[in-house]
């Protein structure tokens, strides 16, 4: 609908390599490439996205009452003392995220099955050991 009345050829191309991208995930699932369907599955849903936005451009949100109500690209954004303070907030807190990320990921790399679980334990022994334990007698 929104293609309808404010889309442009640009827009058009896009939402119809997302068909496209769709038809070939389809395809691709169908012969067994899990792979390869993800991957124009992921790109049928960008090439969308961007077609949508790409209609919609500059408003973000049109407005159904009045068109001067919408809200745009440059009404919607932030002040740049607002961007000045992310971007100097984006650049401390990324390399931590990305190391606490790393780290958890280190740490749980390896997978667990059945059989690392040891089947000889009995119960009543190792709430004897729990207790041992809690009671600071180990």
């Amino acid at each position: 609908m929104v293609h309808a009345r404010t889309g442009g050829l640009v827009s058009w191309v896009a939402a119809a390599l997302a068909a496209v991208a769709l038809v070939a995930a389809l395809l691709m699932a169908w012969r067994g490439r899990e792979g390869w369907a993800f991957a124009g599955t992921f790109g049928a849903i960008a090439l969308a996205t961007v077609s949508l936005f790409l209609a919609l451009f500059p408003d973000v949100m049109p407005s159904s009452l009045d068109p001067a109500w919408s809200l745009t690209v440059e009404n919607a954004s932030s002040s740049q003392k607002t961007l000045g303070i992310m971007t100097v907030v984006a650049v401390i807190f990324t390399p931590i995220v990305l190391l606490y990320q790393s780290w958890t990921y280190w740490t749980f790399r390896k997978r667990i099955s059945g059989h690392h679980i040891p089947t000889d334990v009995h119960p009543a022994a190792a709430t004897e050991e729990t207790r041992a334990a809690l009671a600071g007698e180990r």
